[in-house]
Protein backbone atom coordinates (compact mmCIF):
# COMPACT_ATOMS: atom_id res chain seq x y z
CA UNK A 1 0.00 0.00 0.00
CA UNK A 2 3.01 2.32 0.16
CA UNK A 3 2.66 5.43 -1.96
CA UNK A 4 5.07 5.64 -4.86
CA UNK A 5 5.11 9.43 -4.98
CA UNK A 6 7.80 11.14 -2.92
CA UNK A 7 6.63 14.78 -3.04
CA UNK A 8 5.31 16.05 0.29
CA UNK A 9 1.77 17.38 -0.10
CA UNK A 10 1.14 18.40 3.52
CA UNK A 11 3.89 19.54 5.88
CA UNK A 12 2.93 20.60 9.40
CA UNK A 13 5.78 21.94 11.53
CA UNK A 14 5.43 22.35 15.30
CA UNK A 15 1.80 23.49 15.11
CA UNK A 16 0.23 24.52 18.41
CA UNK A 17 -3.19 25.86 19.33
CA UNK A 18 -4.23 27.39 22.63
CA UNK A 19 -7.68 28.38 23.84
CA UNK A 20 -7.18 30.78 26.69
CA UNK A 21 -4.92 28.95 29.12
CA UNK A 22 -5.60 25.53 27.59
CA UNK A 23 -3.12 24.18 25.07
CA UNK A 24 -5.17 21.89 22.81
CA UNK A 25 -2.22 21.09 20.52
CA UNK A 26 1.45 21.31 21.42
CA UNK A 27 4.13 21.49 18.70
CA UNK A 28 2.64 18.80 16.47
CA UNK A 29 4.60 17.99 13.31
CA UNK A 30 3.61 15.64 10.52
CA UNK A 31 4.24 15.22 6.83
CA UNK A 32 2.15 13.43 4.24
CA UNK A 33 3.44 12.49 0.81
CA UNK A 34 1.29 12.71 -2.28
CA UNK A 35 -0.83 9.57 -2.62
CA UNK A 36 -0.50 8.39 0.98
CA UNK A 37 -3.40 7.31 3.18
CA UNK A 38 -2.57 8.36 6.72
CA UNK A 39 -4.39 7.61 9.96
CA UNK A 40 -4.71 9.95 12.94
CA UNK A 41 -5.73 8.25 16.17
CA UNK A 42 -5.84 8.90 19.90
CA UNK A 43 -8.18 9.05 22.88
CA UNK A 44 -11.12 11.43 22.98
CA UNK A 45 -9.84 14.94 23.65
CA UNK A 46 -6.37 14.15 22.23
CA UNK A 47 -6.56 17.05 19.76
CA UNK A 48 -7.40 15.20 16.55
CA UNK A 49 -10.32 17.37 15.45
CA UNK A 50 -8.46 20.49 16.59
CA UNK A 51 -5.66 19.55 14.19
CA UNK A 52 -8.21 19.07 11.40
CA UNK A 53 -9.61 22.51 12.22
CA UNK A 54 -6.14 24.04 11.85
CA UNK A 55 -5.59 22.26 8.55
CA UNK A 56 -8.88 23.52 7.12
CA UNK A 57 -8.84 27.09 8.45
CA UNK A 58 -11.46 26.85 11.18
CA UNK A 59 -8.76 28.12 13.57
CA UNK A 60 -5.34 29.57 12.81
CA UNK A 61 -2.40 27.89 14.55
CA UNK A 62 -1.15 29.81 17.59
CA UNK A 63 2.38 28.91 16.53
CA UNK A 64 3.95 26.75 13.84
CA UNK A 65 3.35 26.41 10.12
CA UNK A 66 1.08 24.48 7.75
CA UNK A 67 2.28 24.00 4.17
CA UNK A 68 -0.13 22.53 1.61
CA UNK A 69 1.27 21.77 -1.83
CA UNK A 70 4.26 24.08 -1.21
CA UNK A 71 2.07 26.98 -0.09
CA UNK A 72 1.58 28.30 3.44
CA UNK A 73 -2.11 28.00 4.39
CA UNK A 74 -1.95 28.44 8.17
CA UNK A 75 -4.57 31.03 9.11
CA UNK A 76 -6.25 31.13 5.68
CA UNK A 77 -10.05 31.18 5.57
CA UNK A 78 -11.69 27.76 5.06
CA UNK A 79 -13.00 28.57 1.57
CA UNK A 80 -9.52 29.60 0.44
CA UNK A 81 -7.95 26.40 1.77
CA UNK A 82 -10.71 24.46 0.00
CA UNK A 83 -9.76 26.16 -3.26
CA UNK A 84 -6.12 25.27 -2.58
CA UNK A 85 -7.08 21.61 -2.61
CA UNK A 86 -8.17 20.45 0.86
CA UNK A 87 -11.69 19.14 1.55
CA UNK A 88 -13.08 17.55 4.69
CA UNK A 89 -15.96 15.73 6.30
CA UNK A 90 -17.05 16.33 9.88
CA UNK A 91 -17.42 14.18 12.98
CA UNK A 92 -21.00 15.45 13.20
CA UNK A 93 -22.61 15.20 9.77
CA UNK A 94 -23.14 18.63 8.17
CA UNK A 95 -25.38 18.11 5.18
CA UNK A 96 -28.06 20.45 3.85
CA UNK A 97 -30.84 18.18 5.06
CA UNK A 98 -33.69 20.14 3.42
CA UNK A 99 -32.01 19.89 0.00
CA UNK A 100 -31.88 16.84 -2.23
CA UNK A 101 -28.99 14.40 -2.39
CA UNK A 102 -28.11 15.72 -5.85
CA UNK A 103 -28.23 19.36 -4.76
CA UNK A 104 -25.83 18.65 -1.88
CA UNK A 105 -23.21 17.39 -4.32
CA UNK A 106 -23.84 20.09 -6.92
CA UNK A 107 -23.10 22.76 -4.31
CA UNK A 108 -19.51 21.53 -4.11
CA UNK A 109 -19.15 21.74 -7.89
CA UNK A 110 -20.65 25.24 -7.95
CA UNK A 111 -17.83 26.48 -5.70
CA UNK A 112 -15.50 25.89 -8.65
CA UNK A 113 -17.91 26.87 -11.45
CA UNK A 114 -16.44 28.93 -14.28
CA UNK A 115 -19.48 30.96 -15.30
CA UNK A 116 -19.89 34.45 -13.87
CA UNK A 117 -22.75 35.83 -11.81
CA UNK A 118 -23.69 37.92 -14.86
CA UNK A 119 -23.95 34.78 -17.00
CA UNK A 120 -26.09 33.08 -14.36
CA UNK A 121 -28.44 36.03 -13.84
CA UNK A 122 -29.12 36.39 -17.56
CA UNK A 123 -29.45 32.62 -18.01
CA UNK A 124 -27.12 32.69 -20.99
CA UNK A 125 -26.42 29.43 -22.91
CA UNK A 126 -23.05 29.09 -21.19
CA UNK A 127 -24.84 28.93 -17.84
CA UNK A 128 -27.13 26.08 -18.90
CA UNK A 129 -24.28 24.19 -20.54
CA UNK A 130 -22.20 24.27 -17.36
CA UNK A 131 -25.24 23.41 -15.20
CA UNK A 132 -25.83 20.30 -17.33
CA UNK A 133 -22.18 19.35 -16.95
CA UNK A 134 -22.30 19.84 -13.17
CA UNK A 135 -25.43 17.68 -12.92
CA UNK A 136 -23.75 14.92 -14.94
CA UNK A 137 -20.62 15.00 -12.80
CA UNK A 138 -22.68 15.01 -9.58
CA UNK A 139 -24.65 11.97 -10.71
CA UNK A 140 -21.42 10.18 -11.67
CA UNK A 141 -20.10 10.68 -8.13
CA UNK A 142 -23.39 9.55 -6.60
CA UNK A 143 -23.16 6.34 -8.66
CA UNK A 144 -19.79 5.61 -7.06
CA UNK A 145 -21.41 5.83 -3.64
CA UNK A 146 -24.54 3.89 -4.70
CA UNK A 147 -26.70 6.96 -4.11
CA UNK A 148 -27.74 7.83 -7.68
CA UNK A 149 -31.15 6.16 -7.29
CA UNK A 150 -31.80 8.45 -4.30
CA UNK A 151 -30.61 11.64 -6.01
CA UNK A 152 -34.00 13.38 -5.67
CA UNK A 153 -34.49 12.28 -2.06
CA UNK A 154 -34.03 14.87 0.68
CA UNK A 155 -30.64 14.37 2.31
CA UNK A 156 -32.28 14.39 5.74
CA UNK A 157 -34.33 11.32 4.80
CA UNK A 158 -31.31 9.12 4.11
CA UNK A 159 -30.20 6.45 6.54
CA UNK A 160 -27.33 7.41 8.83
CA UNK A 161 -24.85 5.32 6.86
CA UNK A 162 -25.92 6.87 3.55
CA UNK A 163 -25.68 10.38 5.02
CA UNK A 164 -22.06 9.57 5.88
CA UNK A 165 -21.45 8.40 2.33
CA UNK A 166 -23.11 11.51 0.91
CA UNK A 167 -20.86 13.75 2.97
CA UNK A 168 -17.79 12.01 1.56
CA UNK A 169 -19.25 12.28 -1.96
CA UNK A 170 -19.77 16.03 -1.50
CA UNK A 171 -16.19 16.48 -0.27
CA UNK A 172 -14.93 14.51 -3.26
CA UNK A 173 -16.92 16.75 -5.62
CA UNK A 174 -14.76 19.70 -4.57
CA UNK A 175 -11.89 18.08 -6.48
CA UNK A 176 -9.45 17.94 -3.57
CA UNK A 177 -5.81 16.93 -3.59
CA UNK A 178 -6.07 16.23 0.15
CA UNK A 179 -9.21 14.63 1.60
CA UNK A 180 -9.65 14.80 5.37
CA UNK A 181 -12.14 12.32 6.82
CA UNK A 182 -13.25 12.87 10.43
CA UNK A 183 -14.57 9.56 11.82
CA UNK A 184 -16.31 8.45 8.61
CA UNK A 185 -17.30 5.07 10.11
CA UNK A 186 -18.95 6.54 13.21
CA UNK A 187 -22.35 4.92 13.74
CA UNK A 188 -21.85 2.31 11.02
CA UNK A 189 -22.33 -1.41 11.54
CA UNK A 190 -19.47 -3.85 10.78
CA UNK A 191 -20.71 -4.57 7.24
CA UNK A 192 -21.02 -0.85 6.44
CA UNK A 193 -17.56 -0.24 7.90
CA UNK A 194 -16.04 -2.97 5.74
CA UNK A 195 -17.71 -1.53 2.64
CA UNK A 196 -16.46 1.93 3.59
CA UNK A 197 -12.91 0.65 4.02
CA UNK A 198 -12.99 -0.80 0.51
CA UNK A 199 -14.51 2.41 -0.86
CA UNK A 200 -11.85 4.65 0.73
CA UNK A 201 -9.08 2.48 -0.72
CA UNK A 202 -10.76 2.58 -4.14
CA UNK A 203 -11.35 6.35 -4.32
CA UNK A 204 -7.78 6.96 -3.19
CA UNK A 205 -6.50 5.05 -6.20
CA UNK A 206 -9.19 6.10 -8.70
CA UNK A 207 -8.99 9.84 -7.94
CA UNK A 208 -5.25 9.95 -7.13
CA UNK A 209 -6.05 11.29 -3.66
CA UNK A 210 -4.03 11.86 -0.54
CA UNK A 211 -6.14 11.05 2.52
CA UNK A 212 -5.85 11.89 6.22
CA UNK A 213 -8.26 9.86 8.32
CA UNK A 214 -9.43 10.24 11.92
CA UNK A 215 -11.08 7.05 13.11
CA UNK A 216 -11.68 5.04 16.28
CA UNK A 217 -12.44 1.81 14.42
CA UNK A 218 -9.03 0.14 14.52
CA UNK A 219 -9.94 -2.52 11.96
CA UNK A 220 -10.50 0.26 9.42
CA UNK A 221 -7.40 2.25 10.37
CA UNK A 222 -5.09 -0.75 10.44
CA UNK A 223 -6.64 -2.12 7.26
CA UNK A 224 -6.22 0.86 4.93
CA UNK A 225 -3.55 3.22 6.28
CA UNK A 226 0.08 3.38 5.11
CA UNK A 227 1.19 5.17 8.26
CA UNK A 228 -0.47 6.32 11.48
CA UNK A 229 0.12 9.32 13.73
CA UNK A 230 -0.96 9.09 17.37
CA UNK A 231 -1.97 12.05 19.54
CA UNK A 232 -2.47 12.10 23.31
CA UNK A 233 -3.30 15.19 25.33
CA UNK A 234 -2.46 17.44 22.41
CA UNK A 235 0.99 15.95 21.83
CA UNK A 236 2.28 13.62 19.14
CA UNK A 237 3.44 10.45 20.90
CA UNK A 238 4.14 8.12 17.96
CA UNK A 239 4.04 7.62 14.22
CA UNK A 240 4.76 4.62 12.07
CA UNK A 241 3.29 1.77 10.07
CA UNK A 242 0.21 -0.05 11.41
CA UNK A 243 2.35 -2.93 12.71
CA UNK A 244 4.73 -0.50 14.45
CA UNK A 245 1.85 1.42 16.05
CA UNK A 246 0.09 -1.78 17.15
CA UNK A 247 3.17 -2.82 19.17
CA UNK A 248 4.25 0.62 20.44
CA UNK A 249 4.19 0.64 24.28
CA UNK A 250 3.28 4.35 24.49
CA UNK A 251 0.33 3.86 22.14
CA UNK A 252 -0.88 0.75 23.95
CA UNK A 253 -0.79 2.59 27.26
CA UNK A 254 -2.45 5.78 25.98
CA UNK A 255 -5.00 4.35 23.57
CA UNK A 256 -4.91 0.81 22.21
CA UNK A 257 -5.13 -0.68 25.69
CA UNK A 258 -8.62 0.86 25.85
CA UNK A 259 -9.58 -1.18 22.77
CA UNK A 260 -8.81 -4.51 24.41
Amino acid sequence: MAASATAVLLDVKEASRSFGGLKALSEVSLHIKKGELIGLIGPNGAGKTTLFNLLTGVYPPSTGSIILNNESVGGMKPFKINHKGAARTFQNIRLFTAMTVLENVKIAFHQHAKHSMFTSMLRLPKHFKEEDEITRKALDILKIFNLADQSEELAGNLSYGNQRRLEIARALAAGPKLLLLDEPAAGMNPNETRDLMNLIAWIRKEFDLTILLIEHDMSLVMGVCDRIYVLDRGMLIANGTPSEIRSNPKVIEAYLGQEA
